[in-house]
């Protein structure tokens, strides 16, 4: 019992937070995030014709304007996600960008499917959110560019 008391309490204290281990979890977390995004934007740019057919046949309006919205959200937002750098407004655009495409592209609940890609993406929110409000950690640009303003070489 004793030492399942001293793990809860390292679990629940701060200190703990302020460590390697959070800034490779961090790490860790923005790489997992990022790649889905990464990936899901390469493809629509790498099939710019077949992205811009499905948007076009799901009623989105200027389906090439919105190609380019996608590509720029999702592979640039991935990217930056994954270097850590701009982190915070990443992850807002990141976050509703989730909420919006669950909105627009899987809020057919007849579809077992696309109940799941909701909520997958509801889920995605609430972590972007996290980053949102712990930022990117000490593995990143972020860090590196805060760094370099804290010690007035930027």
């Amino acid at each position: 019992m004793g030492s399942a008391k001293r793990w809860i309490d390292r679990m629940t204290n701060s200190e703990f937070d302020k460590g390697v281990f959070l800034s490779v979890l961090t790490l860790l977390s923005r790489v997992l995030m990022s790649a889905i995004f990464i990936w899901a934007g390469f493809g629509k740019l790498t099939a710019a014709a077949a992205t811009t057919a499905y948007f076009s046949k799901i009623g989105l309006p200027v389906p090439s304007l919105v190609l380019v919205l996608s590509v720029a959200v999702e592979l640039g937002g991935g990217i930056l996600m994954l270097v850590g750098l701009f982190t915070r407004p990443a992850a807002i655009v990141l976050g509703l960008w989730c909420i919006a495409t669950a909105i627009i592209g899987h809020s057919d609940f007849g579809d077992r499917n696309m109940q799941i890609h909701f909520m997958k993406n509801l889920t995605m929110a609430g972590g972007f959110a996290y980053v949102m409000l712990l930022g990117a950690g000490s593995f990143s640009f972020d860090s590196v560019f805060a760094k370099r303003r804290e010690f007035g070489l930027a």
